[in-house]
């Protein structure tokens, strides 16, 4: 029954947190390039008025179209539950398995990127067409960063590889760090984030998210905006708990679970801050050189991959 009531409450926690977490990364970069910026809880007003909003449909919008936006939200959602952030003691722990999680967020983009080609505008095709090319690297990064780290840990299960970590199993690893860059690389080219993408422009020549989604309003443009937030914040709560697990409860003691929601809180402050820093310090990428960013995360993932099998063959 603890365990029910932990993940019931992890799946309230982190649909909560997923807009706090973009307000407070706008906050912060606005704040570093000397503006005022939005209000801090501008996220939760966003969503709600574009859910008292009416969806306008193009004529020619298939029923993939109109459920696209409820499946992409379930899907991440159902990521961001299901990755251990205040406690590890979640009743779906077994399924949170890293190769799992990766297969949900894929299957998010899949169906996202079905639903920019199915209205049949260019920005939906274009959008669509660099999202799975960007994919087609993303993906195999995560894998292989889910091989090193499974070397390491013994596991592919993250409440595992956290208890794993907070047990000083892990001493100072190369592959290990190897796999951080490679996961921080892959993490900010899948929410769109500078310097891969940038949401608060509509160019044509930079957008690859925002084009796919151009043609979606109101209640299911409020979805894809959430699953967006809640994305960020998977992403987030997943490096989170593999490489920063500590403060994290692994029994149901209540003093443990409070410490481990106020650690949880602390670390995606300081992934909002980092993120926000890294944003306002470098400059928008070409488009087409994206596939170079996402390619140096494969072979940093793949060079830790190398590494840990060497480190065990020597040892």
């Amino acid at each position: 029954m603890n365990a029910v009531a932990t993940q019931l409450a992890q799946i309230a926690l982190v649909l909560a947190l997923a807009p706090l977490l973009t307000g407070f990364v706008r906050v912060v970069k606005a704040r570093l390039v000397g503006r005022r910026g939005p209000p801090l809880f501008q996220p939760y007003r966003d969503l709600a008025r574009l859910l008292r909003k009416e969806a306008v449909l193009a004529p020619n919008a298939s029923w993939l179209f109109r459920a696209a936006p409820y499946l992409v939200f379930a899907l991440t959602w159902l990521t961001a539950a299901l990755v251990p952030g205040a406690t590890a003691m979640l009743a779906l722990g077994p399924t949170a398995d890293l190769i799992a999680l990766i297969a949900i967020l894929a299957s998010a983009r899949f169906l996202l990127a079905l639903a920019g080609m199915d209205v049949g505008t260019a920005f939906g095709g274009i959008g669509s067409s660099r999202e799975v090319m960007f994919a087609a690297i993303a993906e195999p990064a995560m894998l292989m960063v889910t091989f090193t780290v499974a070397l390491v840990a013994g596991s592919t299960a993250l409440p595992e590889i956290a208890r794993f970590v907070i047990g000083g199993g892990v001493g100072l690893e190369v592959s290990l760090a190897l796999a951080l860059i490679a996961l921080v690389m892959v993490a900010v080219a899948e929410n769109g984030c500078i310097p891969v993408d940038n949401p608060a422009t509509h160019l044509e020549l930079t957008m690859v998210r925002e084009a796919m989604v151009l043609e979606y309003s109101g209640r299911h443009l409020a979805m894809i905006e959430a699953a967006a937030m809640l994305r960020l914040l998977a992403h987030a709560a997943l490096i989170a708990c593999i490489f920063a697990p500590w403060g994290m409860a692994l029994s149901a003691d209540p003093a443990a679970l409070i410490w481990g929601l106020a650690s949880f809180v602390g670390k995606m402050a300081v992934a909002g801050v980092a993120l926000a820093v890294f944003e306002t310090s470098i400059a928008k990428m070409r488009v087409f050189r994206v596939a170079e960013f996402l390619g140096g995360a494969l072979m940093l993932a793949l060079i830790g991959t190398v590494v840990r099998l060497m480190s065990e063959g020597l040892g």
